[in-house]
């Protein structure tokens, strides 16, 4: 009888404990992977007082050479700052005809249209941020405070730990620069480029981080970690993509191999030919001590070293020759 009564007993502790474990693990399920969790949170380690990050060295000023040689000009394109609006889930050039595909939230300026469904016949018929008619299109991953829930659709329907209000740019700066050591050519039309690794963090290497981050009141230092500004301050990201094509391809497997970057001394690598440089500078009011976060994959955590942009050739044939003009010509231009 006693044994019958440890075995009724052992029965019972296990059919409660399953019950148990099924309730953690579905309000686990329910809250998401970063719901009250600092796991999912951004490291500690993700952040630095600017003023412990070290200036930049001074850039060795041009030569008459170097500047006779390349395209030292600069075009800057007034796209807005998205007052627009424009927010989705989507990514036309990692993952087009997806809805949602992104896992996360991108804001965007210069074509209006964009997102999974796009294509090349509705970029080019679509209407743009861009004051002077370029309808390419640019765009890159959210920047939340953590501090305060988001309410808005755009804000709520990321999922996936993505949360927090979205803090609006309070500039976007579109930049071509040239080659300092080679004439550009240019760009084909709606050319896919991306730049950065949305999976920094779990890629094991920083081969493909890219993004900067600094203060406005510091702009000889920056740090691939979450900036800690003074008061009046700006927190910026600075993405600068690819410039070398292979001269073939508007697209390729992984996003990388058609565009690649120059080394260090401004060459493009051999079968490769030097486009014009897309440079975005993004600046956000932020107070003084408020957490933020750039929406990410879960298993990324947020990491800063995960930003990324990506960007679609949509400029018309004369528009892009303007631009390769105004740079081999060392002129500074808008449009």
């Amino acid at each position: 009888m006693g044994k019958e009564r440890r075995l009724l007993t052992l029965v019972i502790c296990l059919v409660l404990g399953g019950a148990l474990t099924a309730a953690v693990l579905g309000a686990t399920r329910t809250a998401g992977p970063h719901a009250g969790a600092p796991a999912g949170a951004p490291a500690p380690s993700d952040y630095v007082d600017i003023r412990d990050v070290p200036p930049a060295p001074a850039a060795a000023p041009a030569t008459p050479a170097d500047r006779s040689d390349g395209s030292p000009g600069s075009v800057a394109v007034d796209c807005g700052r998205n007052e627009q609006g424009h927010y989705n889930e989507d990514n036309l050039v990692v993952s087009p005809g997806l809805r949602a595909g992104a896992h996360h939230t991108h804001s965007y300026v210069g074509n209006l249209s964009t997102d999974a469904m796009s294509t090349d016949e509705s970029l080019a018929a679509a209407a743009t941020s861009c004051a002077g008619g370029d309808r390419s299109t640019y765009y890159w991953p959210v920047l939340r405070r953590l501090d305060r829930p988001g309410v808005r659709p755009h804000e709520t329907s990321a999922g996936h730990g993505n949360s927090g209000e979205i803090v609006p740019e309070t500039s976007v700066r579109v930049e071509f620069r040239g080659n300092p050591v080679s004439k550009v050519v240019e760009m084909p039309p709606f050319l896919r480029a991306m730049t950065g690794d949305a999976v920094a963090r779990t890629a094991g290497s920083d081969a493909h981080v890219r993004a900067r981050w600094g203060c406005s009141g510091s702009p000889d230092r920056s740090t691939t970690r979450y900036p800690r500004c003074p008061e009046g301050d700006r927190v910026t990201r600075t993405l600068v993509f690819p410039s070398c094509w292979n001269g073939l391809d508007t697209a390729s497997a992984g996003h990388r191999s058609h565009l690649l970057f120059p080394g260090g001394n401004g060459v493009c690598p051999t079968d490769t030919f030097p486009v014009p440089e897309l440079r975005l500078s993004l600046a956000y009011e932020v107070p003084a001590g408020v957490p933020v976060a750039i929406d990410s994959f879960p298993e990324q955590r947020h990491s800063p070293r995960t930003d990324h942009a990506m960007f679609v050739n949509a400029m018309t044939g004369p528009q892009m020759a303007a631009v390769v003009d105004c740079l081999n010509e060392g002129r500074a231009c808008r449009t």
